[in-house]
């Protein structure tokens, strides 16, 4: 059961609201990295999963984004409050304050509106822990995007709480999987066909404008094996 608390996870304080920037903090509300999104995707693998231990940390922390929609929806808010007004503000983004009156709604900084098809559920618990990872990662970038764009001190600090907390899930994400005691390379149940898994395909040749050849340790190694121009040697 949810239970909701009249108290916000991390106390937001806006000095001097911004609507242009209240907008692009609609990503983290309505966007595909937001926290409805990590919220959704997180308690519905949760709902799937089989081990006892991953299936509560993934509830824990599917509600605790539940929080920080709060936190960045009171932030996004405070910052669209002058697009309830006549004049000029409001005529920053007529499409929230026309449509939405003013205030959140679950839409993106584009104002396209939220969709489940951001939602990655596999059902395969060492693949929905990797989709987790990235997420986190990329609601980190965001949050340090949207911390560049505003001077407002009480904007950066609430920002600042939910960038850290990213990077706090994106442990936990990992350790589960390192729980699990399971390959880099063993996702799912089928083995793989050890006669192409160590091919490295050249597929990108030569030297010009758009770069050179260039080797690293995705192609050297190991048991690496380059194949060079694989589309005019006919492999198969």
């Amino acid at each position: 059961m949810y239970h909701h608390v009249k108290k916000l996870m991390y106390t937001v304080q806006v000095d001097d609201p911004d609507p242009r920037f209240g907008s692009m903090l609609l990503e983290q509300f309505g966007g595909a990295n937001g926290e409805l999104a990590a919220a959704l995707q997180y308690s519905v693998q949760g709902l799937n999963c089989e081990e006892a231990a991953v299936k509560d940390m993934l509830m824990d922390i599917g509600t605790e984004e539940l929080s920080h929609l709060e936190v960045i929806g009171a932030l996004a808010r405070a910052h669209l409050k002058p697009l309830k007004e006549k004049g000029e503000a409001a005529e920053q983004d007529p499409l929230i304050a026309v449509v939405g009156g003013g205030g959140i709604s679950l839409n993106n900084s584009q104002g396209n509106p939220w969709t489940a098809d951001y939602l990655k559920v596999s059902g395969q618990l060492e693949v929905d822990l990797r989709s987790n990872m990235a997420a986190e990662a990329r609601a980190k970038i965001t949050y340090e995007r949207l911390i560049n764009f505003t001077d407002d001190p009480g904007s950066k600090d609430a920002l600042k709480f939910l960038m850290t907390r990213e990077i706090t899930h994106l442990k936990a994400f990992g350790a589960a999987l390192e729980s699990l005691e399971k390959g880099p390379l063993e996702i799912g149940n089928m083995p793989i066909d050890e006669k192409w898994v160590n091919k490295y395909f050249n597929d990108s040749t030569g030297s010009g404008e758009l770069g050179d050849d260039y080797e690293g340790p995705w192609n050297t190694g190991g048991d690496w094996e380059v194949v060079d121009n694989p589309a005019f040697n006919g492999s198969k």
